[in-house]
């Protein structure tokens, strides 16, 4: 398989932009060697932003309470001086080791890298959006089904219709309605909804403008008219169905980890886990490396400071690979001129 101008080339493609990912181009920064980064998800920070973005953290080093958000904050200011190109949103799907030993990745919409080395930190998998159990709502998927709330200029005049009942559901909600939305209904499938108090403050307030609704129900089924989605047809906890006009559908669901490609990679796995050699955490295949939750190996810990070390100790691995014959130093940011060069300091 042959180059294409399309292609980007890279010495390393670090798979997974949570904390562990964001360390490791930090890491491979300071052996002077630059990275882009794929994620799934539609901003930095993996599970720790999507899952507990407001949430105490206490057991990061030098830290003694920080939330999710701050610490992704933080460590993207860290890597900043070394120019992480990031790619959000996408999937890799296609994983293949050319002729000179470097890798073809693709991913999902479809950008090929030629990298180097692979750093897969990728968590428990790739968090995807939770769908709802409906077939027929994948024709609309990117035209008026979103899990991410779409440009405002679409939904304005448009009947939207958000599906959840947490913080971000509720956001959405109200987003539309600042957005110009003719009309927004929450549909969730109970009367308690699981919101901080001051969300909830502004839904209830939001209520009563009349260009809000609450529904509690589930959906059943849709409303398709001449290949467009029109509406949608709920059920009610008593029995009851209730049909909703519905221009665009916004799920928020929470998110969910999923494997994917990956399990089909020809890696070595022990219980959906990638085997390591915790000398320099790289797995069977030459040039690939794993960090954080995705690896396994005696005496493993789910920690994101564990992952901290395990990124350290791949990106010198990366380092020897690439530099073969070379001697890679140890040297402390303190002291070093070179680190401090590469550091901007």
């Amino acid at each position: 398989m042959s180059s294409t101008p399309a292609s980007i080339h890279t010495d390393a493609l670090v798979i997974g932009a949570g904390p562990v990912g964001l360390f490791q181009v930090f890491q491979l920064g300071l052996q002077d060697i630059h990275a882009h980064v794929i994620d799934v998800l539609p901003e930095v920070g993996g599970q720790c932003l999507a899952l507990y973005a407001d949430k105490p953290i206490y057991d990061i080093p030098g830290l003694p309470y920080c939330t999710g958000r701050e610490l992704i904050d933080r460590l993207q200011q860290q890597a900043a001086p070394f120019k992480p190109v990031f790619h959000l949103q996408q999937l890799v799907c296609k994983l293949q080791q050319l002729a000179d030993s470097s890798w073809h990745v693709a991913t999902s919409d479809g950008t090929v890298f030629l990298a180097k080395t692979i750093f897969i930190a990728a968590g428990v998998g790739a968090f995807t959006p939770r769908k709802l159990a409906l077939a027929e709502l994948d024709a609309f998927e990117g035209s008026q089904v979103f899990y991410a709330y779409p440009p405002h200029e679409d939904a304005q005049g448009q009947h939207v219709v958000v599906i959840g009942g947490d913080d971000e559901a509720l956001q959405t909600a109200l987003m539309g309605l600042e957005q110009g939305a003719a009309m927004v209904s929450l549909v969730h499938r109970r009367a308690s909804l699981d919101a901080s108090a001051d969300l909830q403050a502004a839904f209830n307030q939001a209520l009563l403008s009349g260009r809000l609704h609450f529904e509690v129900a589930q959906i059943q089924g849709l409303d398709i008219q001449n290949s467009k989605l029109c509406g949608l047809k709920l059920a009610t906890p008593q029995g009851a169905e209730v049909k909703l006009a519905c221009d665009m559908l916004v799920i928020k669901l929470g998110l969910s980890p999923q494997l994917g490609p990956l399990a089909d990679w020809g890696l070595d796995m022990s219980r959906k886990q990638l085997t390591v050699n915790t000398e320099d955490f790289s797995t069977s295949a030459p040039g690939i490396f794993a960090v954080g939750d995705i690896n396994s190996y005696p005496g493993k810990r789910k920690l994101i400071v564990s992952g901290f070390h395990e990124a350290t100790l791949a990106a010198f691995g990366a380092a020897a690979y690439l530099r073969p014959g070379q001697k890679i130093p140890l040297e402390y940011t303190t002291a070093s001129p070179r680190l401090h060069r590469l550091l901007g300091v």
